[in-house]
């Protein structure tokens, strides 16, 4: 197939499901009776900022070393509310917007990229269940996952097929009691540790999506270790054998998981590494910011050198840019407008290829220091490339990109 086929291919499948997905975002909420209102106020960015220098910034390169996040953070996580501040009060969330997720995730990706690796996925597991799970989904699995009691995990990725659903071979076959599930997950965030797994498997009419406990019997976790970067983000292989599961533990229609559960999830899952990406430009202009007025040279410091300054200059351009792209992705989710999937891919693109940009450039200017573990840039430089990866590719994202707008503007 030729770049060209893959674009129109692409355009066409995804539009096929867009209006019916994009929507999902801001349904009408369906969730169990019953519920406590949470106490606490809405979390937010300044209430975001606050934690993450607190309780992140200063842990994050012994994290990344050590290759995993400690559970005492990922209890602070859910005392203050971040797990999943969308979900509605009734299942202990705060209801908060999209555009207000975003700007938390970016506080986040700008402490720690690992960090906010585990929101992104707990958020595509509690969004989707948000959305389509049963009023019994809801009641046994909506306040923990809030909370952050159950941690959430997104298998998609195959060790042979990617996030290609077209050659998925981990298969769900119908039973009499519901489903038996056979197959393995690679790459998985947060697989080391979640104790729910939303697992997308070839059924019997098409794609479906299976909420999988941690703890069913033929569930087998191996870490993944000594990755580039997102050190800590807990990746695992997730092999699943003669797995039984009830009827109850199918997510949303049969058949139709491909383009509905999936795509709306996936959505989300960008945007979230859209936002983090811009955290990373910002801690990174943070951090040469600082180093650059410290650092001396003949007698001057570093940033009084007319090409530091130009970097220096060209990371805040690219950091407000990328916010603003962002910012518009998370505001025309909140209107329910379809025009929001276009957004996001933007977003992704240009925020994830500017913090490789100026995570490269953050390790240029602080010289051999940006090589050492003593300074963040070296962690940054490494998360930022990931971001060029996870959720679409830069090339993939540029084949989509370009098969949209020649589809709604002839370009």
């Amino acid at each position: 197939m030729t770049i060209d086929q893959l674009a129109t291919a692409t355009g066409e499948r995804v539009n096929a499901v867009l209006r019916r997905t994009v929507l999902d975002h801001v349904a009408p909420e369906r969730v169990a009776p019953d519920r406590t209102v949470p106490t606490r106020p809405a979390p937010d960015r300044a209430a975001a900022r606050e934690f993450v220098d607190e309780y992140v910034v200063p842990h994050a390169d012994r994290w990344d070393t050590l290759g995993k996040i400690p559970q005492e953070l990922l209890t602070r996580i859910g005392e203050a509310g971040l797990w999943a501040p969308f979900l509605p009060a009734e299942v202990g969330g705060h209801g908060v917007s999209m555009a207000v997720l975003g700007e938390i995730h970016e506080e986040v990706g700008r402490g720690c990229s690992s960090v906010r690796s585990l929101l992104t996925v707990h958020t595509m597991v509690s969004w989707a269940l948000r959305r389509w799970g049963t009023e019994t989904q809801l009641r046994r699995w909506g306040a923990a996952l809030a909370a952050g009691d159950l941690l959430g995990a997104f298998c998609l990725s195959e060790p042979g097929a990617g996030t290609d659903t077209d050659s998925l071979t981990t298969t769900a076959q119908r039973t009499d009691e519901g489903w038996l599930l056979n197959g393995t997950k690679k790459w998985i965030t947060n697989g080391q540790r979640a104790d729910l797994f939303l697992v997308f498997a070839r059924g019997p009419h098409g794609t479906v999506a299976l909420l999988v406990p941690r703890w069913s019997p033929g569930v087998t976790v191996l870490p993944i270790e000594g990755m580039l970067g997102t050190r800590a983000s807990m990746l695992a292989e997730v092999a699943f054998r003669d797995v039984a599961l009830d009827a109850d533990a199918l997510l949303g229609p049969t058949g139709l998981a491909s383009g509905m559960v999936l795509t709306g999830t996936l959505d989300l899952g960008r945007y979230s590494v859209a936002v983090g990406s811009v955290g990373i430009i910002q801690a990174c202009l943070d951090a040469c910011s600082d180093y650059a007025s410290r650092r001396q040279v003949r007698g001057s410091a570093l940033r009084e050198l007319p090409l530091i300054q130009a970097k220096l200059s060209d990371m805040v351009t690219d950091v407000r840019a990328a916010r603003l792209l962002c910012a518009e992705a998370g505001r025309l989710k909140d209107l329910g407008d379809p025009a929001t999937i276009m957004a996001t891919w933007v977003a992704k693109y240009f925020a994830s290829c500017a913090a490789a940009k100026h995570a490269s450039e953050a390790v240029q200017i602080h010289g051999a220091n940006g090589c050492s573990p003593e300074y963040p840039v070296a962690r940054f430089y490494r998360d930022a490339k990931v971001m060029e990866i996870i959720e679409g590719s830069t090339e993939i994202q540029r084949i989509t990109i370009a098969a949209e707008a020649d589809r709604t503007w002839g370009v």
